[in-house]
């Protein structure tokens, strides 16, 4: 094995890899595809907001949440409206569909992150936290 096998960056990448893999198994089960659970979930902190916004939050590109956003709307999740007072924006908003699998969104994510952090100390596990913070500040500036 070489050392980059046995970097830091390369573990996390792999741990990313199948932490995408994984939940993208358990998301499928209730119709969704990896990274729609997101843009649901910025909407259901705060439905409405501008594709751009949603983008910014995401930390990705206006046109990858555009591309999101029209299949989420042929699935019945969002509603796209232009800004009453701006029409060259485009507000997102929450369909009823996506307001009733919340939970399950919500139950995922949270099983997941138990079985992946399974075998740590609450104190380990917000030692991680702290850790994973930290690495991404520090990749981020």
């Amino acid at each position: 094995m070489n050392d980059i096998q046995e970097s830091v960056g390369y573990l996390l990448a792999q741990l990313c890899k199948a932490h995408r893999y994984a939940i993208d198994s358990c998301l499928g089960e209730i119709g969704l595809h990896v990274g729609q659970e997101m843009i649901l979930a910025q909407l259901w902190d705060h439905d409405g907001q501008s594709q751009s916004q949603l983008a910014g939050e995401m930390c990705v590109e206006p046109p990858t949440v555009t591309k999101m956003l029209a299949r989420m709307e042929r699935a019945g999740l969002v509603e796209r409206r232009s800004d009453p007072s701006d029409a060259r924006v485009s507000r997102v908003f929450l369909t009823e569909d996506s307001r009733q699998i919340r939970s399950e969104v919500d139950h995922t994510w949270t099983s997941l992150e138990a079985k992946m952090l399974e075998g740590l100390t609450d104190a380990e596990e917000a030692l991680l936290r702290r850790i994973l913070k930290q690495m991404y500040d520090n990749i981020s500036s």
